[in-house]
């Protein structure tokens, strides 16, 4: 006995979709005729036709509801719309304080040719690696130039009009360290069973 009830209930919910969906396409049908016509009428006719003020004479506090209506043609209402965001500041003027106020989509392409040291999953590890590496080499060339700089002695000569002779004496040049390295970070391997 339920299924008969089911059977019914079904036909009748799908009955009344059916009446539902050709209303809907009726009044589809019944507004784009409208639009159509109203697409080949003037501004001021339709404003007149459906009691609207004009919306670029528009003032603070004017009622711009009327032109939110589905008849009225969008680039009317769009117009409308601008007028009312340029009278009230509270909506022209969009704090600063909105956490999405801005497009951060394209944050990659906001500067042209930026450049970041950081990678997934390492962060910014191998530029503090490479700064420090670079600062040890640098200090590595800056010794060796101190060590390989000649060393000058004067030696005076008994002679009263001789000129002071200069000699330049070899230097030793230590053998360089051997330098240790901080072990690199190990990856860690995750297996799945599945």
């Amino acid at each position: 006995m339920t299924e008969a009830r089911d059977f019914w209930s079904r036909r009748k919910a799908a009955v009344q979709a059916e009446a539902d969906a050709e209303l809907l396409t009726a009044e589809e049908q019944a507004i784009s005729a409208q639009k159509a016509e109203l697409e080949e009428k003037t501004d001021a006719e339709i404003l007149a036709e459906f009691n609207l003020p004009d919306p670029d004479q528009l003032q603070a506090g004017d009622d711009v509801s009327g032109f939110m209506a589905k008849a009225v043609p969008d680039r009317l209402r769009r117009r409308a719309l601008r007028r009312l965001w340029r009278l009230n500041p509270v909506l022209a003027n969009v704090d600063g304080l909105v956490d999405y106020g801005e497009d951060y989509t394209d944050a990659a392409c906001v500067i042209e040719n930026l450049q970041t040291a950081y990678q997934v999953g390492k962060g910014m590890l191998a530029h503090v690696e490479a700064l420090a590496a670079q600062a040890e080499a640098d200090e590595s060339k800056a010794d060796e130039a101190e060590a390989e700089e000649p060393q000058i002695d004067l030696q005076e000569t008994d002679a009263p009009d001789a000129e002071p002779v200069l000699m330049v004496t070899e230097i030793e040049l230590d053998e360089p360290d051997e330098v240790e390295l901080a072990p690199a970070p190990r990856r860690m391997k995750f297996e799945f069973e599945g």
